[in-house]
């Protein structure tokens, strides 16, 4: 066993679903605006025009990468506040247009969305969770039969944060479009894609969607910076009042900085994210055989093809994640657990849940996300590694289940 107190023999970083390094190109694009050009956008002087000039450029980027108009696009504070702004905000319109008062989403989708739902619930929206299959996917036809004559919204992921499962998008799109057609009246769709960007296509119109989320720092931008995409016309009533910045949508002095790393990061990711696909797929296979033959126990969770190319989502029995996580940190591995705990309460992923995996294997969960900077040597050492630990936390005794 490492000593706590010794260096680890070496750093594998692999909880990219969780927060990514910033790019060098977008450090660069940033590191000006916040010592050289950073007057306030709103100011009318040389440096707030300096500042708002960056503030468009950038949003001229993200516009084109998403296939979408300058107009269309809101810069905020991150993923969540885009989902929450997304949710709530059109949900509220729509109620005070007299549309209705009921929304759609999927039980696998990420704590931000659920808990929106929740939140409208209170302020008398009646909320519908369509179940997925065993591998995570919501089908089309469930989600649309779900829709009905007083639905607001819609709300389905793009790609899972935990298990890595890509939803069928464009098809469940279509398939509420025509719901759409049939009760007469527009339904806006939203999808959270803040997982998406790195090796997946974004383009709105041919996702069909009218909202999309996304978070800078999954792709290598900066933390504190989301975005919004709001297709024109979609009723959106804001949700942070003042000063009117984002075209009354999002008020608050806006984040130059992060915006021009954003955009940059997300126009680089977008443009490799075909070789990033390859390159990570094929290390993540290559972790998933071997601890295949290491540990033929494990289950492997989410769809098996039809699932993010860095994604690799494991249970292994008669442990718990999180300990798991913490022995691979002694040994310079960075993971994350499927499931979180506390001494007292067992609080097992949500996602797998719906998934159906049993209480006992949900409990013991890992995420591993990989980067494509990794090498087949570090794919090498979690698999020489992490079987012993499990081993050994298997001898310590399982978990006592409440």
């Amino acid at each position: 066993m490492t000593n706590s107190a010794d260096p680890p023999e070496r750093h594998i970083y692999l909880d990219a679903a969780a927060s990514t390094a910033v790019r060098p190109e977008a450090l660069e694009a940033m590191l000006p605006l916040f010592s050289q050009h950073f007057g306030n956008p709103s100011a009318h002087h040389a440096g707030g025009r300096a500042s708002a000039e960056a503030l468009a450029e950038a949003r001229e980027t993200v516009a084109e990468v998403l296939g979408a108009r300058a107009e269309e696009v809101v810069f905020t504070s991150g993923g969540t506040e885009s989902i929450n702004a997304a949710i709530k905000g059109v949900a509220f319109a729509q109620r005070e247009a007299g549309a209705g008062a009921h929304v759609v989403t999927s039980a696998v989708e990420h704590h931000a969305v659920l808990h929106s739902m929740h939140y409208l619930e209170r302020f008398g929206f009646e909320v519908e969770i369509v179940p997925v299959d065993e591998h995570g996917v919501a089908d089309p036809a469930a989600i649309a039969a779900a829709v009905r004559d007083d639905t607001v919204l819609v709300s389905v992921m793009y790609a899972n944060n935990e298990v890595g499962t890509v939803q069928p998008l464009p098809a469940i799109v279509e398939a509420v479009r025509e719901r759409q057609r049939a009760i007469g009246r527009p339904i806006p769709f939203h999808t959270d894609a803040v997982q998406a960007a790195a090796s997946l296509p974004l383009d709105v119109d041919t996702l069909g969607v009218d909202l999309l989320s996304l978070s800078g720092h999954k792709f290598g931008g900066p933390k504190g910076v989301g975005l919004l995409y709001i297709r024109r016309g979609v009723p959106f009533l804001e949700q942070t009042s003042g000063g009117g910045q984002e075209r009354q949508r999002r008020s608050g002095t806006e984040n130059v900085p992060g915006a021009a790393g954003f955009a940059t990061a997300l126009k680089l990711a977008q443009a490799e994210r075909e070789a990033f696909a390859e390159r990570t797929s094929t290390l993540r296979d290559r972790l998933r055989d071997g601890l295949a033959l290491a540990l033929p126990g494990a289950r492997l969770n989410g769809h098996p093809s039809q699932r993010l190319p860095h994604n690799l989502h494991l249970c292994f029995d008669g442990i718990e994640g999180e300990s798991l996580v913490g022995a691979l940190d002694e040994i310079g591995v960075e993971c994350s657990a499927g499931a979180a705990c506390t001494s007292a309460t067992w609080e097992p992923s949500h996602v797998l849940l719906a998934m159906g995996v049993p209480l006992e294997l949900a409990i013991g969960s890992v995420r591993m996300s990989l980067t494509p900077e990794l090498g087949e040597a570090d794919i090498d050492y979690v698999v020489e590694r992490l079987p012993s630990l499990v081993a050994r936390l298997r001898e310590a005794g399982a978990p006592v289940l409440p």
